[in-house]
């Protein structure tokens, strides 16, 4: 198996760093052996900084992946899947690049993001930053506890990670990012037995709904699915929230070896189960973004280093 690059599949941590770029035109000769540069670059520095858990990943738009490597594309790499449903938008934005950094120590990350930057110096374009932080005991801003779902252990890199159906990118990661901008001074004038029943768990404890209690409006309803085998199409979640005290939001990261289950999901959220039962959670919440990446394995992208 190709080594993954460690940020894909990471524990969570204190503090992030998010960069978006826009290639300048014509530079992909130079920009592959770069990659691979800022690519081994990272990875070194998860030794060099494994006191403060350092970790970190590069991935290429789904819109620019054939301009930058022609000769092979991930089997199901397709543009952000917009959609709008009345007064529920999930934008689409393109990107060129994305690197995700994160880290227990801002001094670090902020040292990494500048030296990353002028890596690509003269060959990328930073579009936007982001910086993101844990939030009391993981929560998100809406004060509950954000990604309890998430995969554990082995089962990370299961959920995450490309195998062998796509065996050329064995080891990579479907990545959809979205921006989202929180309405709290809507949510906070909900009791908390009404935030309670859109997020389907309880507040304080984290302790989830039994099923047949659960709205069919509620966010776990709508995120939680099932294929048509019956399986869960779980999703790795790198979410942070991100803001300041006048703008406050969340960077929702998702992870997977496949697109499919990070689309059925916002289809479910939006368009709802065809009875009219849309995500809830989407009156108190709006995503500003929507981009698709594809983060290759480590050793593809060394593959494209000219030493």
């Amino acid at each position: 198996m190709p080594r993954d690059q460690l940020g894909i599949c990471a524990e969570g941590n204190l503090h992030s760093v998010y960069l978006m770029f826009h290639a300048v035109d014509g530079i992909e000769a130079q920009l592959r052996p770069c990659l691979a540069n800022v690519a081994h670059y990272l990875f070194e520095l998860s030794d060099q900084y494994a006191d403060s858990a350092f970790n970190a990943f590069v991935a290429i738009g789904a819109s620019y992946w054939d301009t930058l490597f022609a000769s092979a594309r991930p089997a199901q790499l397709t543009p952000f899947p917009m959609m709008n449903q009345k007064n529920r938008v999930a934008p689409a934005t393109e990107f060129d690049l994305f690197v995700q950094l994160r880290c227990d120590r801002v001094d670090i990350l902020h040292l990494v993001a500048n030296e990353v930057c002028q890596m690509f110096d003269g060959l990328l374009e930073l579009a936007e930053e982001e910086r993101g932080f844990r939030y009391l005991d993981s929560r998100d801003f809406t004060g509950f506890v954000d990604g309890t779902e998430n995969p554990k252990g082995r089962h990370r890199q299961d959920v995450a990670l490309v195998g062998e159906e796509d065996i050329n990118f064995r080891g990579g990661s479907y990545v959809h990012v979205q921006k989202y901008h929180h309405n709290l001074s809507k949510w906070n004038r909900l009791a908390v037995k009404h935030q309670e029943d859109v997020i389907g768990r309880t507040k304080q404890d984290n302790i989830e709904y039994e099923s047949a209690l659960k709205p069919l409006t509620c966010h776990i309803k709508r995120v939680n699915l099932k294929d048509e085998q019956g399986n869960s199409m779980e999703i790795l979640r790198q979410s942070m929230p991100i803001g300041s005290v006048k703008h406050q939001g969340l960077m929702f990261i998702s992870m997977c070896r496949t697109p499919v289950h990070f689309t059925e999901m916002l289809k479910s959220m939006i368009h709802g189960d065809g009875e009219g039962h849309h995500d809830h959670l989407l009156h108190f919440t709006d995503a500003q973004t929507g981009s698709a990446f594809f983060a290759p394995s480590l050793d593809f992208l060394l593959s494209f280093n000219e030493a």
